[in-house]
């Protein structure tokens, strides 16, 4: 198998950044649907803090009227005031969430829907460049903390920076002195708010980060359980993951100290104004230019706006989050994709499964090297129904060659055809109906035998008698039979990546996924590695019968793979060297017959470990 580029962590954008306002606005497209409804939400969470703010105004007129006078009556329906405005301001907050939570969700399903979907659109070069855990970390952590910011901080940070402007406002309302003070305490904020998003900002970038990075581990470990355990290299795993898990919590406290930075000035400072503005009222009321109730009204409403003063530092912080979240997530989004369906497609009615590469050469797009390409122009034609070894060395690019079909990966130079046409100039869907394909690494989903098998025919009704025909057909060929003796026989859920079953078991269901697409051509890359002799050879018996009529490019790493095909070609670094019959090719060709001959010692080396078995 050939050996591909090695993946590398994406690098950062070298565009200038954006502010935090013009990187949340990028999520604007996915909350427009609901926008009403969040508004609504924000209006309530207004209306709800001025409810608030209205109470020491009513409070002042009790101290000065009803309370001062002692009249009883009053007081109750000033008592009564306060307990309506109180219940009404309990209202809008039930309002808020009732219009927001769902809202939030919706944005948050179809944040999630776009992401798995352009996952699945980007070429395979994306995902061997890209770490599963950071994908998986933004998938789930980022998106859940966009829709909890989208519920609840962004409308009570704008609702209560609302707040606070109009509360300090109404402070100037009983003295200016008293307010000024106020507005002047609380000035050095605006100065710890900017500092707090210089450093928190690029704290939460590389807490989240780092945190797809743990993910990563994580899965790796899961994956490989059989490997660490088998070789004892569990201790030597624990120690990578503590040490990256130590490097997170580093991070998270220097976070923590952010925050408690902007913490303690959000309560201190308020504490200080407070101190300030009652001694300057004393003085003010003892001089007679301020009365007892209106000094009492503004204390009470200095304490209201207490809260959403305090409040601005943990939502700041959550906003910074957010943005760093959506950073992430729109990296991903706006990945460029390379393999998409042509402007102008044109259609093959009635594929033969003529396959041409002409002047075929490839390199991966990441590949720094200067040396020459992996495939250095290849010409090599499969006439319809014919079957096609392709052998060479290991690193030769036979693996490589096989993926370019399908358009897994384009050509650099030359092209493709089918019955003619670049494989470039067919829809993704049609070109992937025509062409199937079968990997060594047979990849299985956690899905019914069934599932896996008929996963590449969606147009077949589940269930139907032909999609039953096809299904005992396609198992029948790969030698499958062993499914009937699972738990729920073709129903039997299949673990995580099918690891409950053997190797040679995972092949011969993916190879009879293969056989149930029913395509004009099938490409298999040595589908049959894991199986036992005696079961390739049965195997391989059906085969015949498939590839009669399908046109079929088979990866060979065993001689008797070789015998299935009508044609050999002969890959020798990067370049076809050779094509012809098996006996031609060993008459003609001394690298063939070097190829072959390292074939078959590796084969008697299967076939006495079967034996020592």
């Amino acid at each position: 198998m050939t050996t591909t580029a090695p993946p590398s962590l994406p690098q950062p954008s070298s565009a200038p950044p954006k502010s935090t306002l013009a990187a949340l606005a990028r999520l604007l497209p996915f909350a427009k649907p609901v926008l009403p409804r969040l508004i609504l939400g924000a209006v309530s969470a207004l209306v709800a803090s001025l409810l608030a703010l209205s109470i020491p105004l009513v409070l002042e007129q009790m101290v000065e009227g009803p309370i001062s006078s002692g009249d009883f009556t009053l007081v109750v329906w000033g008592s009564v005031a306060i307990l309506f405005l109180g219940l009404a301001e309990a209202l809008m907050v039930w309002l808020r969430r009732f219009f927001v939570v769902g809202p939030a969700t919706k944005v948050e399903y179809d944040l999630r829907r776009g992401f798995y979907s352009r996952l699945q659109r980007l070429p395979v070069s994306f995902h061997d460049r890209w770490q599963s855990g950071q994908l998986l970390s933004r998938m789930m952590q980022d998106i859940s903390m966009l829709r909890r910011w989208m519920a609840f901080g962004i409308v009570l940070l704008v609702v209560n920076v609302i707040t606070v402007a109009v509360g300090t406002l109404l402070l100037f309302r009983w003295h200016w002195l008293l307010g000024m003070i106020f507005l002047v305490t609380s000035a050095p904020l605006w100065y710890t708010g900017y500092w707090f998003e210089k450093t928190y900002g690029s704290l939460a970038r590389q807490s989240q980060d780092q945190a797809g990075d743990l993910a990563t581990s994580v899965e790796e470990s899961v994956h490989g359980i059989r490997v660490l355990k088998a070789f004892g290299r569990g201790k030597h795993a624990l120690q990578k993951f503590t040490r990256q898990a130590e490097t997170l919590r580093e991070t998270e406290l220097s976070k923590a100290r952010a925050i408690g930075w902007i913490w303690f000035w959000l309560v201190l400072l308020p504490d200080i104004a407070f101190a300030l503005c009652l001694g300057a009222g004393i003085y003010l009321t003892s001089m007679g230019q301020l009365q007892v109730a209106e000094l009492i009204a503004f204390f009470a409403m200095a304490t209201v706006l207490r809260w959403p003063m305090e409040s601005i530092g943990f939502l700041f912080s959550f906003t910074l989050d957010a943005r760093t979240a959506t950073d992430r997530i729109f990296e991903v989004f706006d990945e460029d994709n390379t393999i998409v369906d042509p402007a102008s497609p044109k259609t093959i009615d009635r594929p033969r499964g003529e396959l041409v590469f002409e002047g075929v050469h490839f390199r991966y797009q990441d590949a720094a090297t200067r040396e020459r390409d992996l495939l250095d122009g290849i010409d090599l034609a499969l006439r319809p129904g014919e079957t096609m070894a392709l052998v060479g060395l290991t690193g030769s690019g036979k693996t490589t060659l096989t993926t370019l079909p399908a358009r897994l990966y384009d050509v650099t130079e030359g092209r493709v055809t089918l019955d003619g046409v670049d494989v470039r100039d067919l829809t993704l869907d049609e070109l992937r109906r025509h062409v199937g394909m079968a990997f060594e690494d047979a990849t299985l989903f956690s899905q019914s035998v069934r599932d896996n098998i008929l996963l590449g025919r969606e147009d077949l009704a589940p269930g139907s008698p032909e999609a039953e025909a096809i299904l005992r057909e396609a198992l029948d060929v790969a030698q499958a039979g062993f499914v009937d003796e699972l738990p729920d026989g073709v129903d039997t859920i299949i673990g995580e990546e099918g690891l409950s079953l053997s190797g040679g078991q995972r092949q011969r269901l993916a190879l009879a996924r293969a056989v149930a697409a029913r395509p004009a051509v099938l490409v298999l890359d040595d589908p049959l590695s894991a199986l036992d002799v005696d079961t390739e050879a049965l195997v391989e018996d059906a085969l015949r019968e498939v590839l009669h009529a399908t046109t079929a490019l088979v990866v060979a790493h065993r001689p008797s793979t070789v015998m299935l095909a009508d044609r050999v070609a002969l890959l020798e670094s990067g370049r076809i060297t050779a094509v012809g019959t098996h006996s031609e090719l060993l008459r003609e060709s001394e690298h063939y017959r070097h190829v072959i001959s390292s074939l078959e010692v590796e084969q008697a080396r299967l076939r006495e470990r079967e034996v020592n078995l």
